[in-house]
């Protein structure tokens, strides 16, 4: 894994302005087949919020038992960008769906092994981890965060999305499955996660 930064006349292709990544966007939801049982899904199943007490889900192989987290419904391929409005602390996450659902935080934990890679947003700070290493992350606090895929190309970006895009951190690598967008709500007892509708 490296960190990538675009050389002066990048022609990657990677889009520059909040309208040419919206042309990515498609309609992502969350799987409650998944969802840790201290997650409450809501909004169409595109918000989770992490709650004192566990919610009435069935028992399901998919679903995260040690972690609070959830990933979504599909995995992804191919070329995509979503926002994520957040509040108290949460890791926005893309893994593989063969992520494990139980054992240590190194197994199963959002960005602290290598079947996902996690950005960290907490109290208008920044940190970005992948197999258990972490980047801190200066950059413009925000409560929607931007965040596109090019997974043919291995890259992975997200953004601060204000009234502008501001790159916080790209990674390049080499994807080998499709990818599932997902949340895990730590701590921070009514903190949220919700997938935007953008369209």
């Amino acid at each position: 894994l490296t960190c990538w930064h675009p050389p002066l006349g990048d022609t990657t292709g990677e889009p520059k302005t909040r309208a040419e990544f919206l042309r990515y966007s498609q309609e992502i939801t969350l799987d409650s087949n998944t969802a840790h049982t201290r997650l409450s899904l809501c909004v169409r199943n595109r918000k989770a919020t992490l709650m004192n007490e566990d919610q009435l889900y069935p028992s399901h192989p998919d679903r995260f038992l040690e972690m609070w987290q959830v990933l979504s419904t599909n995995g992804l391929t191919g070329r995509h960008y979503w926002e994520v409005k957040w509040s108290g602390m949460v890791f926005i996450a893309v893994a593989y769906k063969d992520i494990s659902r139980t054992g240590t935080m190194d197994e199963c934990g959002f960005g602290f092994n290598d079947k996902s890679w996690a950005l960290r947003c907490y109290s208008g700070t920044y940190e970005f981890r992948h197999n258990n290493n972490s980047t801190s992350i200066s950059g413009p606090k925000s409560s929607r965060i931007g965040v596109y895929l090019d997974h043919r190309a291995g890259t992975l970006s997200f953004y601060s999305v204000s009234g502008t895009m501001n790159l916080l951190h790209r990674v390049q690598t080499t994807f080998t499955q499709p990818l599932c967008p997902g949340f895990w709500l730590p701590s921070c007892i009514g903190g949220t996660a919700e997938l935007c509708e953008l369209k």
